[in-house]
């Protein structure tokens, strides 16, 4: 439902209001409260379902609810829920000496800049909050606000470490968004349009018409971008940020709390935004695999969520699967390896289509 749809239906449903101030106010928060429970809702989802996924991965035993004094529901269901009143009821230090105003202010720029990238998500082929004409680079844009934050997370909370990593953070976010951005100017040039329901359009007629199968260098473009996308969120084997054993707990060593959550809430929320453009981009997004069948809206809304949530469990897999890597050979890979790659991709397929249409 875009927010055009939503202004209608509320100027029907409240005649009185039509055309006051009111109306607009409503038409702006009904969409922003889905949208933070949207983002709430699957960070919850994420923790837990990621907590089995490692369970699974390792063969032991994930939130069960079990032990004497353990009350975590059936299946460990509500494990996830205790932790978030848990963290709701610590106490919120602030470091003396650190920059107050900084300090408060960077976790609320990293959630703002993951939470607003959702607006241009399509969940289906109506369900969208706003089909921005460029929807994609607005995503792109928008995600880049994060590193501010981080930055700020490391520099005002007056601790070398922390601010180690927030530097490391920046370098690694700005260098992966480079071959991230490439990749995405492949779908650009084939589709014509920054528009995130024009490109998913595009790919119409089932599985081999979508980007990734196009040809070869779509193929690779795919890999690039998604490996980047994975590095520019701090997952594991590019979480160094984070890397405990270095940095002690990175840019957010000095946050307690809920602060302390709003870094793992925006996490959270990247996947799912970065998972949603792959799946746009190069997946098809919200069309069905076979011609013809299974195309409704409401099989459309399944389809693009069954692909968000598998290459999300993708990057589960991921952090479970392989080890950290050094600073010098995650920077190795962005520049001397994905860079160059991307460009190959670019003039690729601009050959490609001049030679094969």
């Amino acid at each position: 439902m875009t927010v055009d749809t939503l202004f209608t239906w509320l100027g029907g449903l409240i005649p009185a209001m039509e055309g006051s101030g009111t109306l607009l106010v409503i038409a702006i928060l009904i969409p922003c409260l889905v949208l933070f429970l949207v983002v709430a809702v699957n960070a919850i989802v994420m923790v837990y379902a990621e907590r089995k996924v490692a369970a699974f991965m390792q063969d032991r035993l994930g939130p069960m609810g079990q032990g004497v004094g353990l009350h975590a529901g059936k299946w460990g269901l509500l494990q996830t829920v205790a932790d978030a009143l848990k963290l709701l009821t610590k106490e919120d230090i602030i470091p003396e000496k650190a920059d107050k105003l900084l300090f408060i202010l960077a976790p609320f720029m990293i959630f703002v800049g993951a939470f607003v990238a959702v607006i241009a998500v399509p969940f289906g082929e109506t369900v969208i909050v706003a089909d921005f004409n460029i929807g994609i680079f607005y995503i792109l844009a928008i995600g880049s606000m994060g590193v501010i934050g981080l930055i700020l997370a490391g520099w005002s909370s007056n601790n070398k470490w922390s601010l180690y990593g927030g530097m490391r953070s920046a370098a690694q976010i700005v260098s992966y968004e480079i071959p991230a951005g490439l990749s995405i100017i492949v779908i650009i040039m084939l589709t014509g349009t920054l528009s995130m329901q024009g490109i998913i359009q595009y790919q119409e007629g089932g599985l081999f018409n979508w980007i990734i199968f196009a040809n070869p260098f779509t193929f690779v473009a795919f890999f690039i971008f998604f490996i980047s996308v994975v590095a520019e969120t701090n997952r594991t084997p590019f979480d160094i940020p984070e890397a405990e054993s270095e940095l002690v707990g990175g840019f957010h060593t000095e946050y307690s709390g809920m602060r302390w959550s709003f870094f793992f809430l925006s996490e959270y929320a990247n996947m799912l935004v970065v998972s949603a453009v792959a799946s746009a981009g190069f997946l098809g997004g919200w069309h069905s695999p076979i011609p013809g069948y299974f195309d409704s809206n409401g099989w459309g809304i399944f389809w693009m969520m069954s692909k968000i949530v598998f290459l999300i469990f993708v990057m589960m897999w991921f952090r479970w699967t392989f080890p950290r890597l050094r600073v010098d050979q995650l920077m190795n890979i962005c520049w001397k390896v994905f860079l160059p790659i991307s460009l190959i991709n670019i003039f690729g397929v601009g050959f490609w289509t001049l030679i094969f249409g």
